[in-house]
């Protein structure tokens, strides 16, 4: 027989060398073992469940982190949010401001006249004569200075030609639908101004302008008139030229305008409206001059502390 077909010998079980199993190694064979092993066992667990918690934290604090991230960005996101929509509100704001401001002026313009017409109207008066071929001639006059006794008008030497000579025609003031007689009492023809006396007490009186000069080209001015149906009637024009003689602009000075005041924006008087007066030898085609209000106080009034306060030398 061939050594290759010579039998092997037979292993033996470890049991049966006395070796003991995998199960015998690891397996407690005495209670304390078993103690021993569920001990282990339980702090494995113990562990396992430590470890988990811990885990279980972090995985709550990320997520606690990510909540309070998400709302902080979502403040930041949401006030970015308002300011962008309050910017575009003001910038709408701002082109629709733009685009209305011709009709604001338009508008700011009609109240302006509006006010200053009720402002000026209550010392306004139309003043109504003939001249010197017996037709109506008409013109407007203000209050300069009032007192107990009378009060003292100023007005156009043109509306109230005909009667500088005797025997002259009767001149006549209104206002609020009275009718009144006037005496006229001095004039300066080359000024264009003439003074009449209404026997009637404390009428209101316009402020005079204390700048000097009282405008400047450029400025808007406005001619009040007492003839209107609200009691009185307002034009306004541009300030084209200023200078010690005269006013020009070209506010439109109708013949019921001439002898009123020319005031600024603020309601003071500024000059008397004329349509005669020309300081340059000739007149102006669409301007009109008008004379300085302190001009009055050369001769047709008394102004000792810059104000008027009494008639000039009568004439006759």
């Amino acid at each position: 027989m061939a050594s290759s077909d010579v039998p092997l010998p037979r292993r033996r079980p470890s049991r049966a060398r006395g070796i003991p199993t995998w199960r015998e190694r690891l397996l407690p064979k005495s209670v304390l073992g078993m103690t021993m092993l569920l001990l282990m066992a339980s702090l494995g667990a113990a562990f396992s469940g430590t470890v988990l918690y811990a885990y279980y934290e972090y995985r709550l604090n990320k997520n606690e982190q990510r909540v309070t991230g998400f709302i902080n960005n979502f403040d930041k996101q949401f006030k970015g949010a308002l300011n962008a929509i309050a910017t575009e509100r003001e910038d709408a704001k701002s082109q629709i401001k733009r685009q209305l401001e011709p009709l604001q002026k338009v508008a700011a313009e009609g109240s302006t006249l509006d006010s200053l017409l009720k402002k000026v109207s209550p010392s306004v008066w139309f003043v109504h004569t003939l001249d010197e071929n017996g037709q109506p001639s008409v013109g407007s006059a203000f209050v300069v200075a009032s007192d107990s006794n009378q009060t003292l008008l100023l007005t156009s030497f043109a509306t109230v030609r005909a009667a500088t000579r005797q025997p002259g025609p009767q001149v006549s003031a209104s206002h609020g639908g009275e009718d009144s007689k006037v005496q006229l009492w001095t004039w300066q023809e080359d000024k264009d101004l003439a003074l009449l006396i209404l026997q009637k007490p404390n009428q209101p009186r316009l402020n005079w302008s204390g700048d000097s000069p009282p405008v400047k080209t450029g400025d808007r001015v406005f001619a009040a008139s007492g003839l209107g149906a609200a009691g009185g009637s307002i034009t306004q024009g541009l300030v084209s030229d200023v200078s010690g003689t005269g006013i020009m602009s070209d506010a439109q000075v109708g013949q019921a305008f001439q002898g009123g005041p020319i005031i600024n924006s603020k309601g003071d008087v500024v000059a008397v409206a004329s349509r005669a007066y020309a300081p340059l030898g000739f007149p102006s085609d669409g301007v009109f001059f008008s004379v300085p209000i302190r001009s009055a106080c050369d001769r047709v009034l008394r102004c000792p502390s810059g104000e008027p306060s009494a008639p000039g030398q009568q004439h006759g």
